[in-house]
């Protein structure tokens, strides 16, 4: 099985490759078109803001690519909102895979944003790619924009109100929290996406 992992310029990709390699599998970074559709899994790990991160795709001619894909593909962090069809963070388009719109949390009274820490993940609908997830389980967050909960929702949080953690539209995916941060459930998680 091949994996890639789209070098879009996240400071997140060298700790997801590691988690992999935990996993048993080597996954390549890579910008090159040609071998991000060879790829049997497709992963867009991402740390920071839309518009950079799209405007990095973009730079790399892979953001029609990306949208044309077939095979399973997983955004991680910003790369799951870099799924959706905008963000507020800077008004950008994104790939528009996944029908939603991106927006900051509002700040209220004893709840600070960015949103880190650990919070629960409340499945909302049966998937392969929740295989494995209990009640009780946890994931790790570092965000201050969110996907609304829709009809591609898998799990959601609570943080000030409920948001998606986990989606699925078709055969792209994503997971807000960091899987590699999120110690056996995000390694669960993970090794759910590769059997997909």
């Amino acid at each position: 099985m091949s994996v890639v992992l789209v070098d879009a310029g996240g400071t997140n990709i060298g700790s997801v490759r590691y988690a992999l390699q935990r996993l048993g599998v080597d996954a390549a970074l890579t910008a090159d078109a040609a071998t991000i559709r060879a790829a049997d899994k497709v992963i867009l790990p991402g740390v920071g803001a839309a518009g950079p991160g799209m405007a990095r795709l973009r730079e790399l001619g892979l953001v029609e690519l990306m949208r044309s894909l077939t095979q399973p593909v997983l955004g991680v962090c910003l790369g799951m909102q870099l799924l959706c069809e905008r963000s507020e963070e800077g008004d950008v388009s994104c790939l528009g895979v996944v029908p939603a719109a991106v927006r900051r949390f509002r700040e209220q009274p004893g709840l600070r944003v960015p949103h880190m820490g650990w919070n629960r993940l409340n499945r909302r609908r049966q998937h392969p790619l929740l295989a494995g997830l209990g009640e009780q389980d946890w994931a790790y967050f570092v965000h201050s924009y969110a996907v609304p909960v829709g009809d591609y929702a898998l799990a959601t949080a609570d943080y000030g109100g409920e948001f998606a953690t986990v989606i699925a539209s078709g055969n792209f995916h994503g997971m807000q929290f960091h899987p590699e941060r999120s110690a056996s459930v995000g390694a669960r998680l993970l090794k759910n996406f590769l059997e997909l």
